[in-house]
């Protein structure tokens, strides 16, 4: 069998082959499939080149047939015998481009040359195949070092190919090897154990990891300071930090020595938790026992108050790296900068980003697409851009994550043209747009109802090889459905599966979704079915969905149905769903049903909100009067549930429309302005009427003025009405204050 046949091993069967493979080579001489003219420097030589000068050659070559032709002249040089470092080289050199066939060439002629080949030499295969993912054909090298080459892979080996796969997270293949490993008696040493730990800890079995730990000294192990760390580092990944401290007890009483690494990762578990004093008091606790803090124990404390939001604390630390004479590389400057945008202090930003190039630390791109994506989300546009165009003049190149922070700053602000000119610029300046360039302007075209100019840009990203997301077609998706345009929709939904794109669960909530609110509940139903064809499991955005329709349209035996199917499914209805179901119910005229479903959420104890109230209140003032719906708005109250805006503007219209006492109206209508909330003009109307009627127009202007005061009128809206009011004139009056409230916030119905 030829040695492409070991490099096309099925990784199913794999582990039953492990044990007997065929993996005899096929002759072939080099200079068959090297097979084009060569005009390179080293041709003028006149004498042969020293090992070490065509190991340099070999290193400057560019490409697999620079490589092999470099190498095929050397061949021809009479003597010329090459040694294992130069055949180690080629390896190298042709494993950084994934040349198969090419490394098949050159092992072919190891094999016929008379150079002597090592254990390590493999290592270089091993890692060239991984790097490609390769890791079936990693494998394999166990086997042609041994049946081929006659090198007997030891511990050294299987270790080397072992750690390879865990970092590779392929643990399955691990075990398979470490099998082999067992089954050939190769004799497993510290790293072996940590390696094997490292898998365990990866796969979340911290258990088994610990009781693989305690059974070293059985083997005649001793655990060593990276079996302790990697343990620390595994419950540090899994969330359970007093779980990586019991374990540097057990390194203390087991006397084995602490090092910056050790220390470090429990600095690491201390910020990751949010543990900020506990890292800075356990950094003093190991400094009296000699530990220093090095670079990356100051990057980590940085990182972590950043990312804890202590940003002012992560400038302290910088400050303290600075005067014990450090110098902070672009790691930390970076963190810190990215923390001061994240909470708006970009001026900060920038000064921090001066002080790098004061201490001759070069800032990369990071650093300056941050600074601009912290500029974009403040509204300083101007700022940012004139950033992005001085990155050259510091002989940095704006990549795509730059052009993208402007873009996306630009469409944040309104100002789409000026973000199709820098998209039009960045791709003159040859830098590719990605897929998350097109999803923002696509998302744009789809907010605006600009349908055909979002389907232009998907072309363009189908014509440039630019790949399609599920992102990018739920986009679309959703801006069809909200344009009523379904069947475009369901044309978007089908190329999906068209182009090999799984469609998610957001997918068909926004299709779902559109048609349910378009009265197309049977399609929606349909394709609720097809969801869970597919594997996916409806949640409570695909109920609630279909649940509102039903409650829309006043069926209440389909609605309360939809709620029992989600219940017998396994998806817990939410507070939303209960609201809608009551809003349905209270639409319906069915109020003692919904006020009994109102009382059984409570017990639930589900944090009940206005959502759920509100329908309640609004019924019970059209069907029991003022005084029923007043003691549920003040039960409402009474239970913890603040009203909102809504919750108000229900209340004083029914108070304002003749629902009890003008007294009681007035006084609603204070308190209402006194949380920040103003009636909807028609309910002031009715008061205004009302007051006017039994000459109480002193307290209308008292009303007026409270509401003005609320929404925040200017002063010459105010002196104009306030004018009206003092001559009397106060259908005028009631004009203008219509008009300007009309302004601030639009009207709108509760239903």
């Amino acid at each position: 069998m030829a040695f492409a046949s070991c490099l096309s091993c099925d990784p199913w069967t794999l582990p039953q082959n492990l044990n007997h493979p065929s993996l005899l080579f096929t002759p072939t001489k080099l200079a068959n499939f090297v097979t084009f003219a060569s005009t390179k420097h080293y041709e003028q030589l006149t004498t042969l080149p020293s090992e070490k000068e065509l190991i340099d050659i070999l290193r400057r070559e560019k490409d697999e047939h620079s490589v092999l032709n470099a190498f095929k002249w050397a061949l021809k040089q009479p003597s010329f015998e090459p040694s294992l470092s130069i055949y180690e080289e080629m390896l190298k050199k042709l494993g950084q481009v994934g040349s198969i066939d090419s490394i098949r060439g050159v092992l072919d002629d190891m094999k016929r040359s008379s150079c002597k080949v090592a254990e390590d030499t493999f290592f270089i295969l091993i890692e060239s195949f991984a790097k490609f993912n390769l890791y079936d054909e990693a494998i394999c090298v166990l086997f042609i070092m041994e049946e081929e080459f006659g090198v007997k892979p030891g511990t050294h080996t299987f270790n080397f190919l072992l750690n390879i796969l865990v970092d590779g997270n392929k643990l399955k293949l691990m075990e398979d090897v470490h099998s082999l490993m067992s089954s050939k008696r190769v004799k497993k040493d510290v790293s072996t154990f940590n390696i094997l730990i490292k898998a365990l800890c990866k796969a979340h079995q911290m258990r088994p990891a610990i009781l693989m730990m305690e059974d070293m000294p059985t083997h005649g192990l001793t655990p060593d300071e990276k079996t302790y760390t990697t343990l620390m580092h595994g419950f540090i990944e899994e969330g359970n930090l007093d779980g990586a401290l019991r374990i540097k007890e057990q390194m203390g009483l087991a006397q084995c020595e602490f090092t910056n690494i050790s220390v470090n990762t429990l600095i690491h578990g201390f910020c990751k938790m949010g543990r900020i004093s506990e890292a800075l008091n356990f950094i003093q606790e190991m400094s009296k026992e000699g530990f220093y803090p090095d670079r990356f124990t100051f990057n980590t404390l940085v990182n972590g108050l950043c990312k804890a939001g202590h940003v002012d604390h992560a400038l302290e630390i910088l400050e303290v790296v600075l005067l014990e004479g450090s110098d902070p590389d672009v790691y930390t400057y970076n963190t810190v900068i990215s923390g001061l945008c994240k909470i708006g202090k970009v001026e900060k930003a920038n000064e921090i980003l001066s002080q790098m190039v004061e201490r001759d630390c070069a800032p990369n791109t990071i650093t300056y697409n941050t600074i601009i994506s912290g500029l974009c989300k403040e509204n300083q546009i101007e700022a940012a851009s004139k950033l992005a165009l001085g990155l050259t003049s510091q002989g940095i190149s704006p990549d795509v994550c730059t052009f993208n922070a402007l873009i996306q700053g630009l469409c944040l602000s309104s100002k789409f043209e000026t973000a199709l000119q820098v998209f039009d610029e960045m791709k003159t300046k040859g830098c590719q747009p990605d897929e998350f360039t097109y999803n923002m302007l696509i998302n744009w075209y789809c907010n605006k109802g600009k349908l055909d100019s979002a389907l232009k840009l998907l072309k363009e990203m189908e014509a440039t090889g630019i790949p399609r997301n599920v992102i990018t077609y739920n986009t679309l998706i959703d801006g069809f459905c909200k344009n009523k345009k379904f069947e475009e929709a369901g044309e978007i939904f089908d190329q999906m599966e068209l182009q090999g794109i799984s469609r998610n669960v957001v997918t068909y909530n926004t299709l779902i979704d559109g048609l349910c609110k378009n009265r197309k509940a049977e399609e929606a139903a349909m394709l609720m079915d097809q969801m869970i064809i597919e594997g996916l499991k409806p949640d409570k955005f695909t109920y609630n969905s279909i649940l509102s329709h039903f409650c829309k349209m006043g069926d209440i035996k389909r609605a309360t149905d939809t709620v029992q199917v989600m219940i017998t499914n396994g998806c817990e209805p939410d507070i939303v769903t209960y609201g809608t179901l009551i809003q349905g119910l209270c639409k319906a005229g069915r109020i003692d049903v919904a006020c009994r479903l109102l009382r059984s959420i409570q017990l639930k104890n589900m944090v009940v909100t206005p959502h759920a109230y509100n329908p309640v209140i609004q019924t019970l003032f059209k069907k029991r009067g003022a005084e029923s719906a007043m003691e549920f708005f003040r039960e409402m109250e009474g239970k913890g549930c603040v009203p909102d805006e809504v919750s108000y503007r229900i209340v004083a219209k029914g108070l304002c429309s003749g629902g009890g006492p003008i007294g009681q109206a007035v006084d609603f209508v204070f308190e209402m302005t006194e949380k920040g909330y103003v009636p909807e003009f028609s309910s002031v109307y009715m008061l205004a009427e009302g007051l006017c009627a039994l000459q109480m127009e002193e307290t209308l202007v008292k009303l007026v003025d409270r509401i003005m005061n609320t929404a925040m009128f200017n002063d010459s809206e105010v002196k104009m009405i306030m004018g009206y009011l003092k001559i009397r004139k106060f259908e005028d009056a009631l004009a203008a204050l219509d008009r300007f409230l009309a302004v601030r916030k639009p009207k709108r119905g509760y239903w």
